[in-house]
């Protein structure tokens, strides 16, 4: 796009260096504090799609899933005050789950500031630890230049999240300026030393296992991390809902560290004397409460691969740091010479019988057995298809028994806030329309965000919504009895009838309560050309793919 030097004014300015940066998407919930930006798009919307949401907490989960899963920012824009906090919950996500964004703030009337004005807050001071920067827009003039600060900000090194506040009398001024080009990625590149170091960790280990996660993957560099493992024999699992980054039906794969992880990998991990870990930050839900790797020093021999500099020896000291974009960290990686994997070519072929092992649902006498139903979903999602979680003990079911990478992809949000199951499989949809998308939600995160199912019947596009029913809230019911058995108190839900809420909002509803009853309900939403959602109406006693809540008690009568 050629500069323009004609005055602008700010709202138009925006829209333009969003078309300059290459957006197509925008979610929102509209404010009177920014109407300018959405005037500046009302000319522009042949080329960058305004999605108007139903709550600013799904309208910044719609942008997060949106860049989690195209590998562009997300872009969102909320209003001042009430609209800013909503939408806070999307921001700290993408900030711990290192995903681009750029947040879109509008702000009080510059002569208001400091009066407790209308809704005013001091972004900056709000923003400031849920964001890799955030800013004041003070004059017209300046916005090109921010804008183009704000997405080089948001993609380069570690990803995250971007907070522009801007006041409203701003948006109105006009300036004359030009625009920028448009933003690139900085991302550092591995030194050939460092490579040949690891490469001779790797050459003498016995017990080795790599651990990847984080943000920064393009396509090319998860392609390039399994063709890595595969010529070292190297066994790979992922981070904490990270498991889509390698092809979970590859010989080397043998899992994921998370909520309640396979066991057998958790006493592998801690056995093993050579860790390499690419992209994740080992943080407390991979790393099992700091249990599996030691703080400050592991007993395993680590070697750290980073985009951020600033997080390589925070928590554990690395024999070997190297700081590195994910995909020029591969493409190096990959021209290694291959070691001999010899020694440890039964401790991957073990690890990954203790994979296979684990996915194979055990008996169950109950009406609604959920291994079975995700074993049968695993058997009827394409290669492509697109499966969302929200946070709680039920994703457990997702986790332990589809398999993604390869071409699937799996959405979920590692910061564990509620409410993104379904935005995200809104956001998935809209970015990728011809793709099947399946979402994963609790009963108590649908009471969250579930209403982003309007969003999804306004513009036309049909997820289908598996409502996993247990009438509380599981995971603290779960924490709740094992640490004070019968005390209950503050979990219980009550619910709609999720089918029947669903036909109200133009949608598609079925009801499953037996496990025979869910391949048809499936095949039935996927037929009704809407947005769907199945209600599958759990067992309360089972609280996790492990355990019950009868045996949680059971146990604890008995430690005391």
């Amino acid at each position: 796009m050629p500069d323009r030097a004609a005055p602008r004014t700010g709202g138009r300015l925006i829209a333009d260096a969003l078309r300059v940066h290459g957006v197509e998407t925008v979610f929102c919930v509209p404010g009177e504090s920014y109407l300018e930006i959405m005037d500046g798009l009302y000319d522009l919307s042949n080329d960058i799609a305004l999605i108007s949401c139903r709550h600013e907490h799904g309208a910044a989960n719609m942008a997060e899933a949106y860049a989690k899963l195209t590998g562009r920012p997300g872009v969102c824009m909320v209003t001042r005050g009430p609209g800013a906090c909503n939408a806070s919950i999307g921001a700290h996500t993408a900030f711990q789950d290192s995903t681009p964004m750029v947040l879109l703030v509008g702000q009080v009337r510059r002569g208001h500031m400091g009066r407790e004005a209308f809704q005013e807050v001091d972004y900056r001071h709000m923003y400031a630890p849920l964001a890799k920067w955030v800013t004041q827009v003070e004059r017209a003039e300046q916005l090109p230049e921010v804008m183009a600060r704000a997405f080089h900000t948001a993609v380069s090194g570690r990803p995250g999240p971007v907070v522009l506040a801007l006041p409203e009398d701003m948006l109105c001024e006009a300036a004359d300026v030009a625009d920028t080009a448009p933003h690139e990625a900085e991302r550092a590149h591995p030194d050939a030393a460092d490579l040949e170091r690891l490469r001779r960790r790797l050459a003498g280990a016995e017990r080795p296992v790599m651990i990847v996660g984080g943000g920064g993957w393009t396509d090319g560099a998860r392609d390039g991390i399994l063709a890595f493992a595969e010529a070292h024999g190297l066994p790979t699992c992922c981070s904490f809902r990270r498991h889509d980054l390698f092809d979970n039906t590859h010989a080397c794969f043998v899992g994921e560290l998370g909520l309640g992880p396979n066991p057998a990998l958790v006493k592998r991990v801690k056995e093993a004397d050579v860790l390499l870990v690419v992209g994740a930050r080992l943080g407390e839900m991979t790393t099992q409460g700091y249990t599996i790797v030691e703080a400050p020093k592991p007993k395993q021999t680590l070697i750290h691969v980073h985009a951020g500099a600033e997080e390589l020896g925070r928590v554990f000291e690395p024999a070997l740091a190297i700081q590195s974009g994910m995909a020029e960290f591969v493409e190096a990686a990959r021209a290694l010479a291959p070691v001999d994997g010899t020694r440890w070519r039964e401790w991957a072929a073990g690890a990954r019988r203790d994979y296979e092992d684990n996915r194979r649902p055990p008996a169950f006498d109950g009406a609604l057995d959920l291994g079975r139903v995700m074993t049968e979903l695993n058997e009827r999602l394409p290669r492509d298809a697109i499966v969302t979680v929200d946070a709680g003990n039920f994703s457990g079911w997702a986790q332990r028994y589809l398999a993604f990478g390869g071409g699937r992809r799996f959405l979920g949000a590692t910061s564990g806030a509620m409410g993104y199951g379904v935005p995200a499989a809104v956001a998935a949809k809209i970015a990728r329309p011809e793709r099947m998308v399946v979402a994963c939600v609790g009963d108590g995160g649908f009471g969250m965000t579930g209403q982003e199912l309007l969003t999804a019947v306004l513009y036309g596009v049909n997820p289908v919504i598996l409502v996993f029913n247990n009438a509380m809230y599981g995971t603290i019911r779960m924490h709740q009895e094992r640490d004070h058995p019968g005390r209950v108190i503050g979990t219980d839900l009550a619910s709609p009838d999720f089918a029947a809420l669903a036909v109200a909002y133009g949608a598609h509803g079925e009801t499953v309560e037996r496990t025979e009853d869910f391949a048809p309900a499936f095949e039935r939403a996927l037929g009704s050309g809407k947005a769907a959602v199945i209600e599958l109406r759990m067992d309360p006693d089972v609280i996790n793919t492990r355990t019950t809540l009868t045996a949680l008690r059971e146990r604890a009568a008995k430690g005391r």
